[in-house]
């Protein structure tokens, strides 16, 4: 018996895993993260970011119901690498004042990463006619995109000053 060849849905849910298995690490890796900082408004950031992505995850889980699937992480290489070089920053530059410039610089990455998954998954949802998927998927790119605004705003306007 042959196997029916993968098709763009089959790519949605194996995206879907992936992403959601990534927010699950983040939300272990925000605490540490604001922990670390220095600066006031860096770990603000770091913990209401941690309240959206609790958010970001139960619209994942909303996701795979509309699609009539359990949710399910499947491990994400990516993420766990860009969560491994942030705690090298929070070791490596602990008590220093370039610390705070390293982890914007590891959260930016992270939040490339999740800007370029959600941003796929908008895009795959409209080709497949998943339009409450695409609602839901477009409200955590969009606050995905103000968090890594935020971060540059925090980045340029102080910590990158401190750290130089």
């Amino acid at each position: 018996m042959a196997t029916e060849p993968k098709k763009l849905d089959d790519l949605f849910l194996d995206t879907l895993k992936d992403i959601y298995y990534a927010e699950k690490q983040i939300l272990k890796a925000l605490p540490k993260m604001a922990k670390a900082a220095s600066s006031p408004e860096l770990k603000k950031a770091f913990q209401t970011h941690q309240d959206e992505t609790e958010t970001h995850v139960e619209r994942l889980g909303d996701i795979f119901e509309l699609i009539g699937k359990a949710p399910r992480g499947k491990t994400c290489d990516a993420i766990l690498g860009l969560i491994e070089e942030g705690k090298g920053i929070m070791e490596e530059f602990a008590g220093s004042s370039a610390l705070d410039a390293g982890l914007v610089s590891a959260a930016q990455a992270v939040e490339h990463y999740e800007m370029a998954r959600y941003g796929t998954l908008k895009a795959w949802a409209q080709q497949l006619g998943m339009k409450d998927a695409v609602v839901l998927l477009d409200k955590t790119l969009s606050e995905e995109t103000k968090t890594d605004q935020l971060l540059t705003k925090l980045g340029v306007a102080s910590v990158n000053k401190k750290a130089a």
